[in-house]
């Protein structure tokens, strides 16, 4: 019976929104959710479907992937959460923009608000914007030069006024202090699902953007105690890759995606709202293990920049779709300006493709070719190196900056990248090499 209801629900959702979408031809609302220190495979419709149920429990993504397209390939743009969002909200690479780590509390590097934002894109062409959760760009806390008050946003909310740290999931919020809580005992992924249904609802009757950024699940993580219980009593609790704690978060995560997809398709949106769900890079090691991918955040080896990435839109998404196609975070820009009909102006730099073609099935991607620049003065502390890489084709290529060395790895026959073909193909290795090398001087990379 319950496998009735929920395939009954599913169709409903799906063909509800696929009839009412078809006639639309308004620009669309668009809904970004990001998740922060999100590994590629700890969703469920990530993972193989061999192995069984997965531990993680990600029914609303799931059925948002069924209903949508799942991309196999898609990467951030960086190791580390600040620049993905550079990328993110400016489309152009952090190389270029001269922001490649994350930002501490005093750094004396913002995002510029000379920068044309994402949201004020689309502010201009109509769009209500809103940003809810995380924004990390803001640079010195105290000066706040890079705050997105100044970057246009028609609505901020719970979004950090301080240095986030190690995480803070139960009011009050040491980054946030001004926010008061509106439940007993208040969670903050909650509060920021419930802040996004508000947004929807009070934002009903003209083209809404809303970027909803959470928090969870960076570290220190810290899951509702009734979802923890439930996960610590499940088999195969305590490894790393089965984390009761990391399940939680997830899960409550996923809650909010429901709200939001039952909230539109309640106000009769689903017709025009486009979703896409991503992270901004890999997990970390110490609370997962990103199987069967290797690395983490902080390091270039896919399993700290392979991301999940989601787009769910009735009537135009084809339901059910799996792409291979190689994409990275700075192809989100110029994919929401082409199905927004915004014609970008001459001046614009766009470092990412729009995957409009992709999404509605029409056209696929040439070969890529990715590039990453991650220069650090020391090893970041959760063991990434100063590297840069690229990825062509099947192969990819990780250059060194703190000793010379090069490894390269044919990601088809290869994704957990466990065998260095730099030595076995040196015309390979120097091709790339020489790509990457070349790409850095076009973009005024720094070491």
């Amino acid at each position: 019976m319950t496998r009735l209801i929920y395939t009954l629900f599913f169709c409903g959702w799906i063909v509800t929104g696929f009839a009412q979408s078809a006639r639309s031809s308004t620009p669309p609302n668009i809904i970004i959710i990001l998740a922060d220190d999100l590994g590629w495979s700890e969703l469920g419709c990530y993972g193989n479907p061999n192995d069984g149920p997965r531990f993680n429990e990600t029914p609303n993504l799931n059925q948002l992937a069924a209903g949508g397209m799942r991309f196999t390939q898609a990467y951030a743009t960086a190791p580390v959460c600040t620049p993905t969002r550079i990328a993110l909200m400016t489309g152009q690479h952090p190389a270029r923009v001269g922001i490649t780590d994350y930002l501490d509390a005093n750094d004396e590097k913002y995002l510029s608000p000379d920068y044309v934002t994402l949201n004020e894109q689309l502010t201009k062409a109509g769009y209500h914007s809103g940003l809810i959760g995380k924004w990390h760009l803001t640079g010195d806390y105290t000066r706040k030069k890079g705050e997105p008050a100044k970057h246009g946003w028609d609505e901020v909310i719970c979004s950090e006024t301080g240095y986030i740290a190690n995480g803070d999931y139960t009011h009050p919020y040491f980054f946030m202090p001004d926010v008061e809580a509106k439940t007993t005992g208040e969670y903050l992924t909650d509060r920021l699902n419930a802040e996004a249904v508000d947004f929807i609802k009070r934002n009903q009757t003209k083209p809404f953007f809303l970027y909803v950024s959470h928090y969870a699940v960076h570290t220190k993580l810290a899951g509702k105690p009734d979802k923890v219980a439930k996960y610590q009593n499940k088999p195969g609790a305590g490894s790393r890759q089965n984390n009761p704690e990391l399940a939680a978060m997830l899960e409550s995560i996923d809650d909010g995606v429901g709200q939001i997809v039952n909230t539109i398709n309640e106000l009769g949106l689903s017709k025009n709202t486009l979703i896409l769900f991503t992270s901004d890079n890999g997990g970390e090691l110490n609370v997962t293990s990103n199987a069967p991918l290797r690395g983490g955040k902080s390091e270039l080896y896919e399993g700290g920049i392979r991301e999940p990435f989601i787009a769910y839109w009735p009537g135009h998404i084809k339901p059910g779709g799996v792409s291979a196609q190689v994409i990275n975070t700075l192809d989100i820009y110029p994919t929401l300006l082409e199905l927004a009909a915004i014609k970008p102006t001459k001046e614009l730099v766009l470092d990412g493709v729009s995957i409009a073609p992709v999404l509605k099935g029409s056209a696929k991607l040439s070969v890529r070719t990715l590039y990453w620049h991650y220069p650090l003065p020391k090893p970041h502390f959760l063991g990434g190196r100063s590297a840069g890489a690229i990825r062509s084709g099947a192969f990819k290529l990780i250059e060194y900056f703190d000793k010379p060395q090069v490894q390269l790895f044919n990601l088809v026959e290869d994704p957990g990248e466990q065998t260095d073909l730099a030595d076995t193909l040196p015309a390979v290795r120097q091709q790339l090499l020489n790509q990457l090398q070349t790409w850095r001087k076009t973009v005024s990379a720094q070491k």
